[in-house]
């Protein structure tokens, strides 16, 4: 615990009206602050604080002239077994955001400053309270999308990658130390041994720290999302598609085509996986000004997006915009929807399946619903291929992450090589210490300043 720190305080709950609102005090005068701010519905302060965490009623009041200013609980939670490792007084008040404000000025009045963009779990890894995966973690939960992606982030915060890579490190370390004692001990055969359990060791280690590079897709997934647009000439039923799978009225939905003239883009989940859906404008020549426009700024949706929904009229045959997109999206990951076919299919399916080479087309009617769940399970496969992230392994969920994870992996195998090659001892120890290293800033150690007020400037304020 470090309690040289200067305290810092913030509104650690949603801003907006609502039923409770937090603020947060953390450091070494934080009891001090609450005491200025606290006081007990029979209007004396607080006189003794318990050593181990307690909740009290009382009100809040400003420190300079006494003014009432809202009744509150206050959570006392002492360092160093607290969030942030230091001591911590939280505020529980009335929601209003006057209410917060007001508070949370009185608070920085009595002594302590406003805490930056995720300063208080800052402090936490600083103090030990959590390691930089765990603290990415953190925001990961704060920012997923389906419970999918909050599951995944809750096992990091829990440790789940810190585990993996704690023990990869071990593992290591021991390596390590066998190839140093040889090299204090040279024998020619011990030195041989050695080679050979290098290469054995890291082998193993190498194809343990591929899984977690080889699956770090799944958490950039389940972080940001995969980028789906919604193409087709006017009237298809891409604003049709787009409501359903929001189950709301988003879209404006017309027998006029053109209606869509912009590009509209929501989150929605399916079985776990957050899609962000993209419905775009009609693609077809046109005289208006602004469907040129909606039809252009689809043309770079198409370009962007990982993965494309074709949708088509299954009562119309192929027409030159329908192929001019199968075109198009030739090189995208695709699936293709024939839709109302409650009214018939009149597509040339050789013909479709011909220009699909191979991808998938599925028949529905987003009218009736039919063929829609098997639309989605499609969709599913094809976007995160069969391995579905439901996993209870964790995994590496940002680019930091897997760049170290990589660069470990490749100090493996460069020891392994050096060990098969018959290289001396101490340069396979130099790649086998560089592995370890690089696993280490995985979850932080050794992590540069710079590097930290990045991370952690991403975080929202209060957290």
């Amino acid at each position: 615990m470090t309690d040289f720190w200067d305290t810092i305080a913030a509104i650690a709950s949603a801003r907006g009206e609502a039923s409770v609102g937090i603020v947060r005090i953390s450091g070494a005068s934080a009891r001090k602050i609450a005491e200025a701010v606290f006081r007990r519905p029979s209007g004396r302060p607080v006189k003794r604080w318990s050593s181990r965490r307690s909740v009290l009623y009382g009100l809040a009041v400003h420190p300079k002239d006494g003014r009432e200013l809202d009744e509150v609980l206050l959570l006392w939670m002492p360092g160093p077994r607290s969030y942030t490792g230091e001591d911590v007084v939280e505020f529980q008040v009335h929601g209003g955001s006057r209410v917060l404000e007001g508070v949370l000025e009185a608070i920085l009045v009595a002594g302590c400053r406003l805490a930056e963009p995720g300063e208080f779990t800052k402090r936490a890894f600083l103090n030990g309270r959590m390691d930089l995966s765990q603290a990415e973690g953190v925001m990961d939960l704060i920012r997923a999308k389906t419970d999918l992606a909050s599951q995944a982030a809750l096992r990091q915060v829990r440790g789940g990658l810190r585990e993996n890579v704690v023990g990869l490190r071990r593992r290591l370390l021991r390596l390590e130390a066998h190839v140093e004692v040889t090299i204090d001990y040279p024998e020619h055969e011990v030195e041989d041994e050695a080679r050979d359990l290098v290469v054995k060791e890291c082998e193993a280690l190498g194809r343990e720290v591929t899984q977690i590079v080889d699956s770090s897709h799944l958490g950039q997934i389940l972080r940001d999302g995969i980028g789906t647009a919604i193409l087709g000439r006017p009237n298809v039923g891409k604003s049709s598609l787009m409501n359903r799978l929001l189950r709301r009225e988003r879209a404006i939905v017309t027998e006029i085509p053109g209606t869509t003239r912009d590009v509209l883009e929501e989150y929605v989940s399916i079985e776990g996986i957050p899609f962000r859906i993209i419905d775009t404008a009609g693609i077809r020549d046109t005289e208006d000004v602004v469907e040129q426009i909606g039809v252009e700024r689809s043309r770079e949706v198409m370009e962007d997006a990982e993965v494309v929904i074709l949708i088509m009229n299954a009562g119309e045959p192929l027409g030159p915009e329908d192929e001019e997109l199968l075109r198009a999206t030739r090189a995208k990951p695709r699936l293709v929807l024939l839709n109302k076919v409650d009214l018939g299919i009149h597509v040339d399916v050789k013909e479709l399946e011909s220009a699909l080479g191979g991808d998938s087309w599925i028949a529905v009617s987003l009218k009736t619903g039919e063929g829609v769940d098997a639309f989605l399970s499609e969709l599913v496969r094809i976007a995160v291929g069969e391995e579905h992230p439901m996993l209870e392994s964790s995994f590496a969920t940002n680019a930091r992450q897997t760049n170290y994870l990589r660069e470990a992996l490749e100090d493996l195998n460069l020891a392994r090589f050096a060990a098969l090659e018959g290289a001396t001892l101490d340069i396979i120890a130099v790649q086998l210490q560089s592995a370890y290293a690089a696993l280490g800033q995985v979850i932080g150690e050794e992590v540069g300043e710079d590097l930290l007020d990045e991370i952690f400037s991403q975080f929202c304020l209060g957290k």
